[in-house]
């Protein structure tokens, strides 16, 4: 391991749980090689979703709501 990976997990491990899954996702996307169809911030989006949802977090009825009215639906 490299002296930057190593620092970079130290300062990771510093971090809450739920904040240490999401850049766990992160990591195995892109040593994995993720979909090249998508953007870099695409795969943190749909990465940090996961976590969300791995963890119970959804979006509230109010918040749904105003992204339909948002669209005029």
């Amino acid at each position: 391991m490299t002296g930057q990976l190593d620092l970079a997990f130290a300062a990771i491990r510093k971090l809450d749980p739920a904040r240490q899954e999401e850049i766990a996702i992160i990591l195995q996307m892109l040593a994995a090689g993720a979909d090249e169809d998508l953007t870099p911030e695409d795969e943190i989006a749909i990465a940090i979703s996961e976590a969300e949802s791995a963890r119970g977090e959804y979006a509230s009825d109010e918040e749904i709501a105003a992204i339909w009215a948002k669209h005029g639906l």
